[in-house]
């Protein structure tokens, strides 16, 4: 009976004209991997709190065959089970089939931008957030006039057509770091002579603004290391943001950008990786050959630019650091979900802490969502409120002196819930190996 029932794939029923789509040819091989398992709703973090499952990846998974497979418009329902997946990625980790979730609602939410109209007030916050986050400038702006605003915020988050923007009122920091000419675009020299390597590093959108102080560390621990580090004119945001609304022209035009600035680097003076602080950034520009696997212009340069783009932890372990003298503080290490399921990084960050001298702790639950998600605790404040909640009670129960991850969103996220410092990994290895100590600390 058992056997029986692996045997039992997905079966699908398109017809030879919907598989003349490239999109819906992708998607339709992802769906026939499907097994009806049910593994993934274990480690769903929407299911694991809402019960649903059309709120767990199995579910999602029927709804979008539905779709597809008819050719029909999104409807509401399936839009509201679709907009609450966080993207985590945790059901790719847990599945035995290999089923690529990522991709399959990846297409879900580009074929809902394009049937679906959303009510105007959706429609605005969105807009919004895809015409201010992804610029640091503009993010920069919308974050001081937040100031002005903050003591609306109740009054806007009980009006329903307002109520988003309540939110992104609280989630505001009241407090902004000054903006520092570190990480600007130049050349950063190696120290101690001949450079053992050269890198670009992506600068960012959001995390510039919110917290300079993690380039800054980079580029510091990076030069120290005998690294030459290239920090380019041209480049911005990597497209995640709008990638995961569905608005892929904007995430595309995003990617071919930095496509050309890169590759323009590389071929003028050579580049070892391309250093991604930001987790989420780092699972996107990976996947840039993917993206743009049909455009014949950018097909081959992008594919290029996902094999050079690196965590900033992974290029540090393959520098081979040295170990460090124990400082007698022990690190919660939180794991992005974007880095241990996007990218499948899941122990190198830790080691290296631990070599940096760091006692390490694991946090229980560690697979599941803080809530952050890119723009998911704005468009789903009260699902991302309860992960939130779970997360750092999880967290406190190690008694850690400080948490450590490698993503800005989850920092942001977690700092919200909790008085315990919380550092980006390269802050506290750059800490180690020389660098200041961290104001937080």
């Amino acid at each position: 009976m058992q056997a029986r029932y692996w045997s039992i794939r997905l079966q699908t029923n398109f017809s030879p004209e919907q598989l003349a789509d490239p999109h819906v040819a992708e998607s339709e091989k992802i769906l026939r991997k499907c097994v009806h398992c049910g593994f993934c709703t274990a480690t769903c973090p929407t299911y694991v709190v809402l019960g649903d499952e059309l709120d767990s990846p199995r579910g999602r998974i029927y709804l979008i065959k539905d779709m597809l497979e008819n050719g029909r418009a999104a409807d509401a329902e399936t839009v509201a089970h679709i907009d609450r997946c966080l993207s985590c990625l945790s059901c790719m980790t847990t599945c035995p089939s290999g089923v690529d979730y990522m991709h399959l609602v990846d297409h879900a939410r580009v074929h809902i931008e394009k049937t679906y109209k959303r009510p105007f007030k959706d429609r605005l916050a969105r807009a919004v957030i895809a015409a201010t986050l992804p610029y640091p400038s503009r993010f920069r702006l919308a974050l001081r006039a937040a100031d002005v605003a903050r003591p609306f915020a109740d009054l806007l988050k009980r009006i329903p057509f307002l109520k988003t923007f309540g939110v992104m009122l609280d989630l505001a920091p009241r407090a902004l770091p000054t903006a520092s000419g570190a990480a600007k675009p130049a050349v950063y020299a190696a120290k101690g002579g001949v450079p053992r390597g050269r890198v670009a590093l992506l600068t960012g959108c959001a995390q510039p603004v919110l917290k300079p102080e993690i380039n800054e560390a980079t580029i510091r621990l990076l030069t120290g290391q005998g690294i030459e580090v290239v920090v380019s004119a041209g480049e911005g945001c990597c497209g995640a943001l709008v990638h995961h609304m569905g608005r892929e022209e904007e995430a595309l035009k995003a990617a071919r950008r930095n496509v050309d600035v890169w590759l323009k680097v590389a071929e003028e003076d050579g580049l070892d990786a391309i250093v991604i602080t930001a987790s989420g950034c780092g699972t996107t520009i990976k996947d840039y050959g993917h993206m743009l696997r049909l455009d014949p212009a950018y097909a081959e340069k992008a594919a290029k630019v996902s094999v050079l783009a690196k965590d900033i932890t992974e290029y540090l372990a393959e520098l081979g650091l040295p170990e460090q003298r124990a400082r007698g503080m022990t690190v919660a290490y939180h794991s992005a979900c974007s880095m241990q399921h996007g990218q499948k990084i899941t122990n190198i960050p830790k080691q290296l802490l631990k070599r940096a001298g760091f006692t390490v702790r694991d946090p229980a639950e560690g697979h599941l969502c803080c809530g952050s998600a890119g723009t998911y605790n704005i468009l789903q404040p009260e699902i991302s409120a309860k992960l939130k909640a779970r997360k750092v009670k999880n967290i406190e129960a190690t008694k850690p002196n400080v948490i450590a991850t490698g993503n800005i969103g989850c920092i942001t996220q977690i700092a919200s819930g909790t008085t315990i410092p919380i550092l980006h990994t390269v802050e506290l290895l750059d800490w180690a190996y020389g660098g200041p100590r961290p104001t937080a600390l």
